[in-house]
């Protein structure tokens, strides 16, 4: 697998071995061995070391992947049509982004409210990586200067008296989960070790399922030997969000399943997957730092830890669905003549957006709510809440 992708710099990898030794120096002191859900938060946000805190470039064609903002405005400013009436509804309502990346997206639906006359009062951001928050918030006050005193860099979310709109994209999926094997009775957690200069897999010798499993895996029909991953922190971050949440919507964009296929049998692999330069592989226990490591969202169990945590479940559906409903194909007409350069281009990323083959089907958009009693745009033309 290493011969197909693209070889580290020296630089890159001299970076990568600084944390490749931190992280070795807390294997040794948990005697031998960590859970890999906790190489994964160190690998992806080790302060000044993991992935998304250091100041490699990660996102567009210079980086290691694209998201939906990157491929096209048109997301933006569709989501803007989504959240546009739910601002209105309420009185100095603000959007609160989580982890916003390049800034893009926060450009393109900031600008279309604008156009559309209904901004929020504020646009929050809270932004783990203090690298990508600089980011933001040189590429809002190059794009949107008259903007920028709007916006504000948040560390945590605000206690509690949020009204408006949050929004997670492609953010669940960046949240440090626990690898399982299931033995036919019980579950295993896998844990990551050291030998040599490698770090290697190690399956922890249970007598039960460990109590952070325990009911996350009730119900499931898996065959011996069957693995895969659970997001532990999904339920106590849903907590702290409701807690937050007194009236408004929380719209989370990502790429998954509902539970019964995210646990299908021809899944028995798990979803880890990593991203590297645009070539997509499955060890993320190669180069610490220098790569992204994700895992798939269960949006049975993002639903279940919603209603749980007090919140209704207005709506899901897929990307392609939810951006058609939110006027795409009407946005697509402004970029000009069907012939034009313009129109092409944009064509082209919109197809991206909405293929099957492509970001249509895999990526999933849910609503969760609290107090809101207006038609939600997106949601309308096909809401697949029954398949959760």
């Amino acid at each position: 697998m290493m011969n197909e992708l693209p070889a580290p710099s020296a630089h890159e990898l001299e970076f990568s071995a600084k944390l490749a030794r931190v992280i070795r120096e807390e294997i040794a002191a948990a005697a031998g061995a960590i859970p890999f859900s906790r190489f994964m938060e160190l690998c992806l946000y080790a302060p000044g070391m993991g992935y998304y805190s250091a100041g490699r470039r990660k996102f567009g064609a210079g980086g290691d992947f694209v998201t939906a903002p990157e491929i096209s405005p048109l997301f933006g400013r569709a989501l803007a049509t989504a959240v546009a009436p739910l601002l209105t509804s309420m009185e100095g309502s603000e959007i609160l982004e989580f982890g916003a990346g390049s800034g893009r997206l926060a450009i393109d639906l900031l600008g279309e409210l604008e156009r559309l006359g209904c901004l929020p009062a504020r646009y929050l951001i809270l932004e783990r990586s203090a690298d990508l928050k600089l980011r933001q918030q040189q590429a809002i006050g190059e794009q949107l200067p008259q903007l920028l005193e709007r916006d504000a860099w948040i560390d945590s979310l605000p206690a509690s008296g949020f009204r408006g709109v949050m929004l997670a994209n492609e953010v669940l999926d960046a949240m440090s989960v626990e690898r399982f094997r299931w033995d036919g009775e019980r579950a295993a957690l896998f844990h990551v070790g050291s030998e040599a200069d490698a770090f290697v897999w190690q399956l922890a010798d249970n007598s039960e399922t460990p109590d952070r499993l325990a009911g996350c895996l009730d119900g499931l029909d898996l065959a011996a030997g069957y693995e895969s991953e659970i997001n532990t922190s999904l339920q106590p971050w849903m907590r702290s969000v409701s807690e937050s949440l007194q009236q408004g919507m929380l719209l989370l964009i990502d790429y998954g399943y509902p539970q019964h296929e995210y646990f299908h049998a021809q899944r028995s692999s798990g979803t880890l997957m990593c991203h590297y330069r645009h070539h997509a592989h499955t060890d993320p226990l190669l180069w610490p730092g220098l790569q992204d490591i994700t895992a798939h969202v269960d949006f049975t169990a993002v639903a279940e830890a919603a209603v749980a945590a007090g919140l209704a479940v207005a709506g899901y559906t897929t990307q392609a669905w939810f951006l058609l409903d939110c006027g795409l194909e009407e946005l697509l007409q402004q970029a000009g003549p069907a012939d034009s350069t313009a129109y092409l281009k944009a064509a082209q990323q919109a197809k991206t957006l909405l293929l099957p083959g492509e970001m249509g089907e895999r990526f999933k958009c849910i609503a969760l709510t609290r107090d809101v009693d207006i038609p939600l745009p997106g949601f309308r033309l096909q809401d697949q809440r029954a398949r959760l």
